[in-house]
């Protein structure tokens, strides 16, 4: 238990434990989305693969790596917000009861759960306007044989197998969503014991 001096006694320091372990799991996970996408889908065996997370996003197209700038702008700017909005948790964790604290848990608790909703809301968009303009249905998960209109392949059938999954970063993210959450609910008890 943290102790603090107050004049003349100790008292236990008010901590805000859910929004510690937020804030770290959010500044993991930019880490992790660095290297492990949270949605991959493969086209064929590895013909075409796409690896997408707020923080990082690529494409393999036979071998070749790209991205796209757009996108990669879209990544920074979604690695500066979760960080800064991580360290602004974790600053308000160890001091919930300064008078900058509740600010600084309004902008950080928010960010983790921004990213995720933004990231499966555009997802579902873009697995529906890929179905709709180009009549191919990408799975959100599982493996969907289809086959590529023929405008694509000059008149040739060509089926192709696509197989999509959430990856594990992608769950993590789910458990950070909920840790700053649960921060924001703590807060309100860290309120309400405050000695008058």
């Amino acid at each position: 238990m943290f102790l603090c001096r107050s004049e003349g006694g100790t008292l236990p320091a008010k901590i805000n434990w859910f929004g510690i372990a937020g804030s770290i799991a959010v500044l993991l996970l930019i880490c992790i989305s660095a290297y492990f996408p949270w949605w991959q889908l493969v086209v064929g065996e590895n013909l075409v693969k796409a690896n997408v997370s707020p923080i990082y996003t690529n494409f393999d197209f036979i071998g070749s790596s790209f991205t796209i700038p757009l996108l990669l702008a879209l990544n920074i700017s979604s690695v500066i917000l979760m960080t800064v909005g991580g360290i602004a948790l974790l600053i308000y964790s160890f001091k919930p009861l300064a008078s900058y604290s509740r600010r600084l848990l309004s902008f950080g608790y928010k960010k983790p759960l921004y990213s995720l909703v933004l990231f499966v809301v555009c997802l579902v968009a873009i697995t529906l306007v890929v179905k709709s303009v180009w009549d191919l249905n990408v799975p959100l998960t599982g493996s969907v044989q289809t086959t590529l209109p023929s405008e694509m392949t000059q008149g040739a059938t060509v089926s192709v197998l696509m197989v999509a999954s959430f990856q594990w970063p992608f769950l993590l993210a789910i458990a950070a969503a909920g840790l700053c959450i649960a921060a924001r609910f703590y807060d309100k008890k860290i309120a309400t014991s405050q000695p008058t």
